[in-house]
């Protein structure tokens, strides 16, 4: 749970159709891990934390943003013990989201349900802090201490429920493991899709949770999902979408590999995926090809914000299953069930952390040993002074437009024994729509 201190560590601003959230200081904690025990801080840092030069860190010893066991750490030479715990404050800056503000479509005693706009995470996850939907709803609409009965993909909008108590979570949360939950989604997508309903039953394998990509495998997990053209306007096609499961990013990896994928899927209708865009699984590059070529693409387009990752996460070093550093996830599924409201996933779709002890590009002209170890700490970039050991302050990123943050896919309907939320067809969704 997040209460008024977390809430008040920054705030929002807005530019050009974009919520952007003021460059804050953030504390990454974490208590040493076994493997750690007799290692060096600096040895760990220079290991298992590569998305900086050891040059950084021993800047921030000097400026004071290294602690260990609450006392500032001045010899990256120290040897670790069991149970130390290591404080490390960064500078911390987010990705922009839509402007698009969150709609509540329904509150009572129980719940709470929302119009989720594309591009805003559900929760705190790998970049994003303050730009999701459970801080937004924190800060700007009182509504807090709530439970997570169900996500959606960042790019994804629609329908999402919250519970408002833990009995409540818990009785949902029981229908979602019965299957009693009926789940509809709508989207746009490449060329005429088939007038008649068709059933893709294609498992799905996860290629990478740090980028947030999937494809179908033999030896994926099973899932299912039911397909209904709606209307086709001679280019594209409205499809109703029924995912009988919920595995990560189903829907758009099957209507892939169906050969219709959705019109703007950044990830699942690209160039990257050969000339047929992966219809029918056919790719002809192994996954570490694909992800390259897809990362390679998005780095050309200028466009990596919108995966939600940038090149400190591409440079990061070995990756962790530990959840005691940031204790966020990086993806989301689009409807995947949580369990009983917890902020981490049910036990068969759990994703790796990152090791985010620090989380900064290590690329930087600055000469950080000449650091003056008295620097004061102050807020930077457009809203106020630049940080000394940010790479971020000193580089310039394109925004991305606020057509880019939408993709069409949208929860229309989220059903169960006792409840039924809708949410407005989206304005893209309309028959005439070109």
């Amino acid at each position: 749970s997040f209460g008024a201190e977390h809430f008040a560590e920054t705030s929002y601003y807005f530019e050009g159709g974009l919520r952007k959230v003021r460059p804050y200081y953030f504390d990454f904690r974490t208590y040493c891990k076994g493997r750690w025990v007799g290692r060096s801080l600096l040895h760990v840092f220079g290991t298992e934390f590569r998305a900086q030069p050891l040059a950084y860190y021993r800047a921030a010893a000097r400026a004071g943003r290294l602690r260990l066991n609450e006392e500032p750490v001045r010899d990256l030479d120290i040897v670790l013990k069991n149970n130390d715990f290591i404080r490390n404050t960064v500078h911390r800056h987010e990705p922009p989201v839509t402007a698009q503000p969150i709609r509540i479509l329904a509150e009572d005693e129980e719940v709470v349900v929302v119009d989720k706009p594309s591009s805003l995470p559900v929760h705190p996850c790998g970049r994003f802090r303050h730009n999701t939907v459970i801080f937004i709803l924190g800060k700007e609409h009182g509504l807090r201490e709530l439970h997570t009965l169900h996500r959606l993909d960042r790019m994804t909008s629609g329908v999402l429920m919250f519970a408002k108590t833990a009995a409540v979570s818990k009785r949902i949360d029981e229908q979602v493991r019965q299957r009693q939950l009926e789940k509809e989604y709508v989207c746009r997508v490449v060329g005429e899709f088939p007038e008649h309903e068709v059933v893709c039953e294609e498992p799905i394998l996860v290629v990478s949770y740090k980028v947030g990509v999937c494809r179908v495998d033999p030896k994926g997990k099973p899932c299912q999902t039911l397909f209904q053209r709606l209307s086709y306007n001679g280019s594209s096609s409205v499809v109703r979408c029924l995912p009988r499961t919920g595995r990560t990013h189903q829907i758009r990896v099957h209507l892939q590999f169906l050969g219709h994928p959705i019109l703007n899927d950044p990830i699942y209708n690209m160039e990257a995926w050969g000339p047929h865009r992966g219809k029918g699984g056919n790719i002809g590059k192994t996954d570490e090809e694909l992800l390259k070529a897809l990362v390679e693409e998005h780095r050309s387009k200028q466009s990596l914000e919108v995966l939600g990752i940038g090149e400190e996460d591409l440079s990061s070093g070995r990756k962790s299953k530990d959840c005691g550093v940031s204790g966020e996830r990086t993806k989301s599924a689009e409807a995947e069930p949580v369990n009983n409201g917890s902020s981490c996933p049910a036990e068969d779709e759990k994703e790796p952390e990152r090791n985010d002890v620090a989380a900064c590009p290590p690329d930087s002209d600055i000469n950080l040993e000449m650091l003056d170890k008295d620097k004061e700490l102050s807020l930077c970039g457009s809203q106020g002074e630049k940080d000394p050991l940010c790479v971020e302050c000193r580089t310039s990123r394109r925004d991305p437009s606020p057509k880019e943050l939408v993709m069409f896919l949208h929860a229309l309907r989220y059903k169960g024994t006792d409840f039924e939320y809708c949410s407005s067809m989206p304005e893209w969704a309309r028959e005439d729509w070109q």
